[in-house]
């Protein structure tokens, strides 16, 4: 046992081998913090500080679970397990719609660059023949087809509408409820009455919303242009009920969104329904028209790809530059999150643009073919009417943290618009934020008013190579 002593002793006074991210972060040598002095923390653990928000393992109400398995057990269609594979697979790797525009210029650049190979550019005629114009003009749209995303609009009948809810619904569930939780935890008092949920498929929003306000909730106003998918939705909303009555009342159906603008719902959302629209005018529209009718939060969640994130990045300029030619509530919008600022995103580069996305582990559905545990990769935007007292300017972690020997490694996108990396140690920064770091993880905030680090200029490999999915 002494030698066993000897050799830990020996090990920790002996100089570490220089392995660390040092090239990456410098220490940081002043952190405006809230002074360790003052207590912020209260009698909360490190681990349950101020600026914690993200959720342990979401698990699904048990009367949608039932009914679900309700639904799987009457169903005649075989091959569930693949086609809903293929399905995910397909909706992730979806892209939006190419805009007309995008499409003339990939036509004119083609053509100049065929007329070139028709006859060198000094001898190239100011017109070709009838003949050699018809076949240029076949070559031409040959080229672009190749080279264009062949956007096509999802029709959901009633099996693409049960194949969605066994591929996607759980996943849905787990990244919505990290969204609401981000509000229920920074605002303790909100308490919504009515909630508008466009593009509501099986109605996953309306579980979440009453799983979390349900208490206060009495309008539940779900909109999807797929009268399929509404009836799959009220289904589920019934489960096993003998007297088909909904699990929780409130609960309406709707393919339309309401006509006037006076109609207002204290709680908008819209999940993974903007890139279902068949362009970017549609879009803008939408979203304008979802913030009209918000009084409080409009929540917006979009699968974690460049895509989804992009389509979310549009959104949040739509209304932060307040395009209404007529203003109807005159409340000024502020992000809510996951942004700490009002600045173009920092992610969004032209040199190599990175999705803001954050991971949500979930228990889904108890199918033969899902493991017990799960993981959402999901991107997010919250907006609200008013800035208020919950809208610290606490920067976002946007990777894991990295714990190292008296030390963590925190990127962050800081108040100012930047991504820092830096490196917090006890020694520089007190013991209470270095323990709020190393008790951080991805998507949370972490309580400090201004940080000096260097510029996040490299992304982890790991997460650089799936981001960029």
């Amino acid at each position: 046992m002494a030698a066993v002593r000897h050799l830990r002793r020996a090990w920790r006074m002996a100089p570490l081998p220089d392995v660390s991210l040092r090239g990456m972060a410098g220490v940081v040598p002043k952190v405006t913090q809230v002074d360790n002095s003052s207590d912020f923390l209260g009698n909360v653990h490190h681990r349950k500080h101020p600026g914690v928000v993200h959720l342990r393992p979401v698990c699904l109400p048990p009367e949608l679970i039932e009914a679900t398995k309700l639904l799987m057990a009457g169903s005649s269609m075989r091959n569930v397990e693949e086609q809903a594979k293929a399905l995910t697979n397909y909706l992730w790797s979806r892209k939006r719609p190419t805009e007309e525009t995008e499409l003339l210029k990939k036509a004119r650049y083609f053509e100049q660059k065929l007329r070139g190979e028709v006859a060198p550019p000094e001898d190239l005629p100011s017109e070709l023949d009838q003949g050699k114009q018809k076949e240029l003009e076949r070559e031409v749209l040959t080229a672009v087809r190749k080279t264009t995303y062949h956007w096509v609009a999802l029709n959901y009948t009633e099996e693409l509408s049960f194949l969605y809810m066994a591929a996607r619904m759980d996943g849905m569930y787990a990244a919505v409820s990290r969204a609401f939780h981000e509000i229920e935890k920074r605002v303790p008092n909100f308490q919504p009455s009515t909630l508008l949920d466009f593009g509501s498929g099986t109605g996953t929003v309306s579980w979440a919303a009453h799983n979390i306000w349900g208490k206060t909730l009495t309008e539940y106003m779900n909109i999807d242009s797929s009268s399929a998918m509404l009836a799959l939705a009220e289904r589920l909303m019934k489960g096993a009920s003998q007297d088909q009555d909904l699990r929780f009342s409130g609960v309406y159906f709707r393919q339309f969104l309401p006509v006037s603008p006076k109609v207002k719902f204290d709680l908008v959302v819209s999940a993974f329904s903007l890139n279902d629209l068949p362009s970017y005018s549609e879009r803008v529209k939408t979203i304008q028209t979802l913030w009209r009718k918000t009084n409080s939060f409009l929540v917006l969640v979009e699968n974690g790809t460049k895509e989804g994130h992009q389509m979310l990045m549009e959104a949040r300029a739509v209304i932060l530059k307040g395009t209404d030619k007529v203003v109807h509530d005159p409340r000024e919008p502020h992000i809510f999150a996951p942004c700490p600022h009002h600045l173009p995103c920092p992610r969004l580069s032209s040199d190599r643009p990175l999705p803001c996305n954050f991971i949500q582990a979930y228990h889904p559905l108890p199918f033969r073919w899902k493991p017990q545990l799960k993981e959402e990769r999901f991107s997010f935007l919250i907006l609200c009417r008013e800035a208020g007292e919950a809208n610290e300017p606490w920067p976002r972690i946007t990777q894991p943290v990295l714990c190292r020997s008296r030390h963590v490694h925190v990127h962050l996108c800081c108040p100012d618009g930047t991504l820092q990396h830096v490196c917090i140690s006890p020694g520089n920064h007190g013991r209470d934020l270095y323990r709020c770091a190393k008790a951080s993880n991805c998507g949370d905030r972490l309580p400090v008013l201004t940080l000096e680090g260097k510029p996040d200029l490299e992304e982890q490999t790991e997460l650089g190579d799936k981001e960029q999915s």
